[in-house]
């Protein structure tokens, strides 16, 4: 129908039966720890359809030998030995020792792939979990072909495992947030920024949404998936294995998605790199975030943050990671626009006066399971008179999109495919792009958008 909008979470089928099928069998078990369960079967299937497909190719071809390890390492195809593999699991399903046969696979999956070393989950054996459901669990998994060439292509385990990771988080509520970023903020920001090519940085990656996306980005503009590279860091252990397993199955290479429990302010995994494009969506206002032990840390160009919020520790930590003509977009708490509380003003002033601001957006109420405030999402910019796009010195675009998205459910809203694309249009306008590959004059339109030169902002104090 004209006219009608499209949301994210329309364009889905089978998935959503999948997920109803695979939540009856829930029974009791939360919803944290049952993800994991779920979520480490459709990998296992995945990985194991996709070895015998090859599997099946080499036994066709006399001179070449199915077992052999390298043949796999050679396709780039994990390695599945012969008790990991999907079958001999679906033939043992109903035997009462099958989470010891899972865990048994996870580990041998494991010792023979070294990508994958302390991803999987290994506690299929645990006392808690009924074994017949986990059974009929993984009957419900092999109905699906997950990883044959031609569900491959069409994404099916992606969209599966993107599904469930946010139903997950949908149920899980404030704790989901930690892992997830609801699609439509996820699609908006790769879509301003567009990351064609380059360096992709995400220093709090949590399930590895802003990568999945932006290679969705590079496929859908013909580009190749091997022009950006992906370096990410991860706090949360259990959130970190999920992000290495979301990747893999789309042959994102993991070897830059690094783990530590001290986090990038403390522990830097990546002290060198300069990004293309940091896409991140950090904890809102945290205030535990061991400020008082990095006062005089080299990050802190535009003032020292306050040890009790992290909001402007998170900005200056992705202005120190940009490239000289690096770009980056990511999701704050709506309190980082006025602020002023423990010098957090005289900072954003400082941002703001080193001409780095490119774009501010505020976004609606209830779009993230964390939070129901409202948040903004900045787009920072190391050199706004670079060749790419028209010279923005000294002018900041302001977008409010507070009235835009559709309710999904009582508490969730969510923006539409309508919503993101006017949007970032306005943005890429603005720039002095084509946009749907014709010129559009940028122009202010009242309560949409305005450009401001940075003598307004100053008189409106740099709120």
């Amino acid at each position: 129908m004209k006219g009608e909008k499209t949301s994210q979470s329309a364009k889905l089928g089978f998935e959503q039966k999948l997920w109803q099928a695979a939540d009856k069998l829930r029974n009791n078990m939360d919803a944290a720890e049952y993800k994991h369960v779920v979520l480490g079967l459709i990998f296992l299937k995945y990985i194991s359809d996709m070895f015998s497909e090859i599997y099946t190719e080499l036994k066709k071809d006399k001179l070449a030998d199915p077992e052999d390890i390298d043949e796999y390492k050679a396709r780039n195809v994990f390695w599945v030995p012969p008790d990991a593999r999907w079958d001999y699991l679906q033939k043992n399903a109903k035997q009462t020792t099958i989470g010891r046969i899972v865990d048994d696979a996870m580990d041998a999956i494991e010792r023979d792939n070294p990508s994958l070393k302390g991803v999987l989950p290994k506690n299929y054996n645990r006392e808690a979990l009924d074994k017949t459901r986990l059974g009929e669990l993984i009957d419900l998994i092999g109905t699906i072909g997950l990883g044959d060439k031609e569900n491959r292509s069409k994404d099916i385990l992606g969209r599966v495992y993107e599904y469930f990771l946010g139903q997950f988080a949908h149920a899980e509520g404030k704790l989901g947030g930690q892992f997830y970023t609801p699609r439509s903020i996820v699609t908006l920001l790769v879509e301003m920024l567009e990351p064609y090519k380059g360096r992709v940085f995400d220093p709090c990656c949590g399930s590895g949404g802003m990568f999945v996306q932006s290679e969705k980005f590079v496929e859908k503009h013909s580009g190749k998936i091997k022009d950006i590279s992906i370096y990410g860091q991860e706090s949360n252990q259990t959130t970190w294995r999920l992000c290495k397993m979301n990747l893999a199955i789309r042959g994102i290479a993991t070897q830059f998605i690094k783990w530590n429990n001290e986090g990038s302010f403390l522990n830097d995994e990546h002290k060198d790199l300069k990004a293309d494009f940091i896409i991140a969506n950090p904890p809102f206002n945290d205030s535990d975030w061991k400020g008082e032990l990095l006062k005089s840390d080299a990050r802190w160009k535009f003032g020292v943050p306050p040890s009790g919020n992290a909001n402007f520790a998170w900005v200056q930590h992705f202005i120190h990671h940009l490239s000289p003509v690096g770009i980056a977009g990511f999701v704050l708490a709506n309190g980082s626009m006025s602020s002023n509380q423990s010098g957090e003003g005289e900072i954003r002033k400082n941002i703001i006066e080193a001409d780095l601001v490119d774009c501010m957006v505020a976004l609606p109420g209830q779009l993230f399971y964390t939070t129901q405030i409202p948040a903004c999402l900045w787009f920072i910019a190391r050199d706004k008179k670079n060749h790419k796009f028209r010279d923005r010195r000294g002018e900041i675009l302001f977008i409010d999109a507070r009235k835009m998205g559709n309710m999904i459910d009582r508490r969730h809203r969510e923006l539409t495919d309508e919503d993101i694309t006017k949007i970032s249009s306005t943005y890429h306008a603005w720039r002095g792009e084509l946009v749907g590959g014709k010129k559009i004059k940028y122009a202010d339109i009242a309560g949409f958008c305005k450009s401001a030169k940075l003598d307004e902002v100053r008189k409106h104090e740099f709120i």
